[in-house]
């Protein structure tokens, strides 16, 4: 094994850190939604830890003793992914200097100061751009959307009078800054709010009769009310996309009825609405298979399993009450609770849902193919290794751009960032779930697993190390393309210590190969807040694809190290910072990604394998195979 991979091994043996204080999945085990989100992610890789190295511990951000309202000062800078090149470092640098956030209030007093800065005249540019998208990025966080929609109908029925509301407003000026503040919410939660039918359509059609009240007095308004009323049309009525949409077949997730045709198609945003068909097993590894919305509850899984068990006539008819249970390859589980959402995206790479009665449960193993193997070549011996890193480029590519939008681009305001801030700041209480987050924090965790597989099942010693070659050629390409999430992924499934312990394997790979993984390894080393990987992004300009489990890792750092709260006061330099990484985000999508494959006769196989991955994720089978291999005494 070269000495390059003693270290991060190391970090692997012993990696603790905040987000897997959770749990996870242990036996019997009853966690939420938010600690098995945290706990999946803890598992993609060892990117985290409970504080930053340079900084030490994180320390509180408010003295009680402090008599003025407080303005917290960050943590160190180095919190944030340095996403950005030199070049818009420096012109971002130039508006953070000139900068000021607002200072600690009440969730509606930070509602106002936005109205405020909107109104006619008064600071206009960069600085009220930035907070209309500060604010509109974060605003879940510490206002309820349904409490700022209630704001913005209480200040535009206001009275312009001298003394209330916003002094020395006149009355067109209120209601226009309401308005563009409306149709800011509105453009950045489109999608979500269609998913929300009726609920969501109220806000718009209140807010359109009061304008249209209005009219005769401030004529001014009259393309709003327009506007207004077209809003109300969108949210009420399906669009001609959603109406095909609900003509396409079921959709499959990553690992829920494998049908080439499927795979094949080009990967779309997931919304809550979308059906999929799923298998729910029983005890005897009998299963049911059900179609369900993907964000329904386990409460309506259940009562989906129950009918079909009633009525199938190749299942008794189970008596008593059903609970829900996540089984992974290694027998861990886990049981949802009955008002659980969302459950099929949160799930691992070989995890499945069983439907037992709360005294069959230690009686659930995992799934007779999920804990056996059989030795045997691979297909990827005969694909190259730029087909295989192109295809995985792509379908990268295809499940990063799902994130955020939650749906198609509607807009010339995308939706940066609201299921990274859902993920992290809301867990299992989210408002909105994000669905395509976690499935890309899956397909790390299942490219991880790949690269262990696909070696792991080689007998030959001399096909091995073809493999190891493979692989990090695989590496150096999609890192050439900078799509650093397989690149990665793939480093640390090379480093996986069932894999670096097999000395005869690593002794047969050519020094040029030896010392070009050295180098992958140096950008994955943790160290110094992960300072190698930070500064290969800060040297890449769009597109690109990042290393997403550690854009989490940041996001809750700067969440964990910073209250959001003292008292009722908001802490609003917090939420611009976690805009700020919002927002570099988006830039890493600001480019489209385009590949130039030439179509060849294996060009379908290769992207049918790559979007198909099989893999063993149960560690210790993993190790079982590499002892077999290679054992203790060799």
């Amino acid at each position: 094994m070269p000495a390059g991979m003693k270290p991060l091994e190391k970090f692997l043996k012993k990696q603790t850190t905040a987000l897997t204080r959770a749990g996870g999945f242990g036996d019997k085990a009853t966690g939420t939604g938010a600690t098995r989100r945290r706990a999946s992610l803890s598992r993609v890789v060892p990117f985290f830890r409970e504080t930053s190295p340079e900084n030490g511990p994180a320390r509180e951000m408010f003295s009680p003793e402090t008599e003025e309202p407080p303005c917290w000062p960050l943590v160190a800078a180095d919190i944030r992914s340095p996403s950005l090149s030199s070049d818009e470092q420096s012109s971002e640098g130039s508006v953070e200097a000139t900068w000021t956030p607002l200072p600690a209030d009440t969730p509606e007093n930070i509602a106002l100061a936005l109205l405020d800065c909107m109104a006619g005249g008064r600071r206009h540019g960069s600085y009220t751009e930035t907070l209309l998208d500060d604010f509109m990025l974060t605003h879940p966080i510490f206002l309820a959307s349904d409490r700022f929609q209630q704001i913005l109908l209480q200040q535009f029925g206001m009275e312009g009078k001298q003394g209330e509301g916003w002094p020395g407003w006149d009355g067109v000026e209120r209601k226009q800054a309401v308005l563009n503040a409306a149709f800011r919410y509105l453009d950045t939660y489109r999608e979500l709010l269609q998913e929300e039918g009726e609920r969501a359509n109220s806000f718009p059609k209140e807010l359109y009769l009061s304008a249209a009240q209005e009219l005769s007095r401030y004529p001014e308004l009259v393309e709003d009310v327009l506007k207004l009323q077209r809003w109300t049309e969108i949210l009420q009525s399906p669009t001609e996309e959603d109406k095909d949409s609900k003509k396409k077949q079921v959709r499959p997730l990553f690992r829920h009825f494998r049908r080439i045709d499927a795979c094949l198609q080009p990967r779309e945003a997931f919304r809550g609405s979308d059906e999929i068909f799923c298998r729910v097993y029983m005890p005897d590894h009998s299963y049911v298979t059900i179609r369900s919305r993907l964000s329904c509850c386990v409460g309506e899984i259940l009562a989906l399993v129950q009918e079909k068990l009633q009525y199938s006539e190749e299942q008794p008819r189970r008596p008593g009450t059903l609970i829900l249970v996540a089984v992974t390859s290694s027998g861990e589980k886990a049981v949802f609770r009955p008002s659980d959402e969302a459950v099929f995206t949160t799930l691992g790479v070989n995890t499945h849902l069983f439907a037992c009665e709360p005294d069959e449960l230690d009686t659930l193993l995992p799934l007779p193919e999920e804990i056996h193997w059989s030795p045997g070549d691979s297909k990827l011996h005969d694909m190259s290794a730029e087909e295989v890193a192109n295809q995985l480029v792509a379908f990268d590519w295809e499940l990063f751009s799902c994130i955020h939008e939650v749906g198609r681009q509607t807009s010339e305001v995308q939706l940066e960032g609201v299921e990274f801030v859902s993920y992290v700041f809301h867990g299992e209480q989210a408002r909105w779930r994000p669905l395509n987050l976690e499935l890309v924090l899956q397909r790390c965790s299942e490219v991880q697993h790949w690269v262990a597989t696909e070696i792991l099942q080689c007998q030959s010693l001399p096909k091995r190390v073809q493999l190891l070659r493979k692989f990090i050629k695989i590496a150096a390409l999609c890192k050439q393309q900078q799509d650093l999430l397989s690149f990665l992924a793939v480093v640390l499934g090379l480093d996986n210590p069932a894999i670096s312990r097999l000395r005869l394997t690593w002794e047969g790979l050519p020094g040029k190969f030896k010392k070009q993984f050295q180098q992958f390894e140096g950008i994955a080393d943790p160290s110094r807040n992960h300072k190698s990987y930070r500064e290969l992004v800060a040297g890449l300009r769009p597109p690109l694809i990042p290393f997403t489990p550690l854009l989490l890792k940041d996001l809750t750092f700067l969440h964990e190290s910073c209250k959001t709260f003292h008292g009722e006061l908001v802490n609003f330099e917090k939420m611009h910072k976690v805009a700020e990484m919002v927002r570099s985000i988006r830039r890493y999508r600001s480019v489209q990604f385009a590949l130039d494959m030439e179509p060849s006769p294996s060009h379908l196989q290769t992207k049918a394998y790559v979007r198909q991955l099989q893999v063993i994720d149960n560690q210790n089978l993993l190790f079982n195979m590499s002892y077999k291999l290679e054992p203790k005494d060799v």
